[in-house]
């Protein structure tokens, strides 16, 4: 494919010489640094008390009453910020200057392009994910003093791969909309409005429908309140954040055998509940699969969409 690689070259450097790249990477560095910081100390308190399991793990998944939030809330928070970032300016800022139309005019082929920049922006996402990730658990094992196992090794390494298309789902989505808006700032607002709508609304308009669908009150039968909850989490599947968090979940507690258990994982200390007996990697990967499969076809489909407005659309030098 002529030009992919030059593409590819090109997004990566400016990717990594960007301000807004920087200043991502600097604060999800220390919201990380701070999160793995306080939960290792925590950890550290009951390590000698109590006998427990996937000690590293649970430097990604505690948190401390001085910070209410672990360092995987942090991650399914600021990787869509980060896919946005790199993506939603995509297209439309070469459109409006017109280097487009001077790069389309030399022998590179239109798919290039688009290949080219989603490639720079998953590889980018990618070193930004692994380096946070390594940089966070040496602080980590330095703290606890307890090395990762080799099951713990590779669902870290699942966990990595499920994040990287989590970005890539948002990067395509933002380059969806830098596509179809010609102005930079009306794809920027519409694809923070969507993530604004599955981070926090997303909960609501899942218990209206189910609601609708199952209504429940203070007569209501135990069964039915079942129902209805069934039906919220089902309709909060529809949300790449939902996917995103019960799949990681699942991999990063290996106590976890169902998704219905995440609520309580969320409401309850993290390992207070378990039983002594956690999944081994491949049940838990049984488990989190048709999550990861809807994840990567969200992704897929978000950027089939991109590359097919792209190659019809009309191109003109300006």
């Amino acid at each position: 494919m002529s030009g992919l690689m030059t593409i590819f070259d090109k997004e990566l450097a400016d990717a990594f010489s960007r301000w807004r790249f920087i200043i991502l990477f600097i604060l999800i560095l220390v919201a990380g640094v701070f999160a793995i910081y306080l939960a290792a100390q925590s950890i550290s308190e009951t390590l000698g008390k109590e006998a427990s399991e996937f000690v590293f793990l649970q430097l990604f998944t505690t948190s401390s009453e001085k910070l209410p939030a672990s360092f995987l809330t942090f991650i399914i928070f600021f990787v869509p910020i980060v896919g946005i970032a790199l993506g939603f300016d995509a297209i439309n800022s070469e459109k409006n200057s017109g280097t487009l139309s001077r790069l389309l005019s030399q022998p590179i082929y239109r798919d290039a392009v688009i290949n080219g920049k989603f490639l720079a922006g998953v590889v980018t996402i990618a070193i930004l994910m692994t380096s946070i990730v390594l940089l966070v658990s040496g602080i980590g094992l330095r703290m606890i003093g307890v090395p990762p196992s080799s099951e713990e090794v590779w669902r870290l390494l699942m966990f990595l791969v499920i994040t990287i298309f989590y970005g890539s789902f948002w990067l395509g989505l933002a380059m969806l909309f830098s596509i179809l808006f010609r102005r930079v700032a009306t794809s920027a607002l519409a694809t923070i409005a969507i993530w604004i709508f599955f981070i926090f609304f997303m909960y609501m308009i899942a218990g209206l429908i189910a609601n609708v669908i199952v209504p429940v009150d203070q007569s209501s039968s135990y069964q039915e309140a079942v129902r209805n909850a069934q039906t919220t989490i089902m309709v909060m599947r529809a949300s790449p954040v939902t996917l995103y968090q019960e799949s990681v979940s699942v991999l990063l507690v290996p106590g976890l055998r169902t998704m219905g258990q995440i609520l309580q994982l969320q409401t309850t200390g993290v390992y207070e509940w378990m039983l002594p007996t956690p999944l081994s990697f491949d049940q838990s990967l049984l488990i989190v699969w048709p999550h990861v499969t809807a994840l990567i076809a969200l992704t897929a489909i978000c950027f089939a969409a991109s590359y097919t407005r792209f190659m019809r659309e009309e191109i003109r030098s300006t």
